[in-house]
């Protein structure tokens, strides 16, 4: 039997943490923009009050998107752990049909499931696998 190699789950892991990293340094940037601005006004012409709010109100968007973002992952690993412990002693076979065992064990990464079958084979949880 051939075994499918997980590897695209964890380099898809890694990419969503850059994402993340990414997410935290633009908020962090928009952070430092923001007081670098305060500080440097020309106190006899301050800001625009009305510039001031906007730019309040852009920084609580983000804020909240990050958050709400944040949330949503939570979300999506627990499904991902429900579906988990649904499978254990089923039987799945490959879209191919090459690999087909009864399932031991999941393993759940930030982007979806390994099923771990009693064989040693492991299988990413996708298109086309039959669970029965």
């Amino acid at each position: 039997m051939t075994a499918v190699d997980a590897t695209g789950s964890s380099t898809a892991a890694s990419a969503a943490t850059a994402k993340t990293s990414a997410a935290t340094v633009d908020y962090q940037s928009f952070l430092k923009l923001l007081v670098a601005e305060l500080k440097n006004q020309d106190p006899t012409e301050p800001m625009d009050a009305t510039q001031y709010m906007a730019q309040l109100a852009s920084f609580s968007n983000v804020e909240q998107n990050i958050q709400t973002n944040n949330k949503l992952d939570d979300i999506l690993q627990t499904s991902y752990l429900q579906q988990a412990g649904s499978i254990i002693g089923r039987t799945l076979t490959t879209p191919d049909g090459e690999v087909t065992g009864k399932i031991k064990e999941v393993r759940v990464f930030d982007d979806g499931i390994v099923a771990v079958l009693e064989s040693g084979d492991q299988v990413v949880i996708g298109g086309g696998v039959t669970i029965s």
